[in-house]
């Protein structure tokens, strides 16, 4: 049996066409379905619904053989065990800095100012403002980022921006691109290795579609 991890939303929908270049089709939509394992049109395939963040533990351990996982996520993650073949340039959009409209950014940085910044992705904040000589106190966040500054918890914020629509409804600007995200394929190595003849043609398939990944 093959195991695929993966979440429900937006990442789910993009997944289908790949899964469809596969050969795949799942059983039941997640989203309409309470089910958390879903069968597909194969007996020997079977789709475990999960968190985004939970992805990359289930695949890490085995529970999953392959999972589909935002770059966002596998940075915060411990990936030991993980092999990242592909890069299925899907959910792709930016983690930024982003500051109030009228915060002067750029002056506050030059002035080595200790900003408070709020994120849930605390290990990448934390590697990009160390890059930069800055020192900040990191405040983790699990709900809106942008309600951060308007309340004077935070004087930024560093979170996933997409079309930029939520940081101008919310009168936030973003002033630094840390790094551009989109999802992975990740497979479990030991599962590779196991059940190779299995797995390979399911990742060179998804390969048909995507491009290869820069494993970090």
């Amino acid at each position: 049996m093959i195991t695929i991890a993966l979440s429900k939303g937006r990442i789910f929908e993009e997944t289908l066409p790949l899964l469809a270049a596969a050969g795949l089709r799942p059983t039941e939509d997640p989203e309409k379905s309470r089910k958390l394992i879903i069968g597909t049109n194969r007996p020997d395939v079977r789709v475990v619904i999960v968190r985004a963040s939970d992805v990359p533990t289930y695949v890490q351990y085995g529970a999953a053989d392959l999972g589909v996982a935002g770059k966002d996520v596998l940075l915060e993650s411990d990936t030991h065990g993980i092999y990242q073949p592909l890069d299925l340039n899907i959910g792709r959009c930016k983690m930024m800095v982003a500051v109030p409209r009228g915060f002067d950014y750029g002056a506050a940085v030059k002035r080595g100012a200790r900003l408070n910044v709020a994120t849930k992705y605390v290990n990448t904040a934390r590697e990009h403002f160390a890059a930069k000589g800055m020192h900040v106190n990191l405040i983790k966040l699990y709900g809106s980022m942008e309600l951060a500054p308007l309340t004077g918890l935070a004087d930024a914020i560093v979170d996933l921006v997409s079309t930029g629509s939520t940081l101008r409804a919310n009168d936030l600007v973003a002033v630094e691109e840390i790094c551009p995200i989109s999802s992975r394929l990740i497979v479990n190595r030991a599962a590779l290795k196991l059940k190779h003849a299995s797995i390979q043609p399911l990742i060179d398939a998804f390969g048909t579609v995507a491009q290869p990944a820069v494993e970090k």
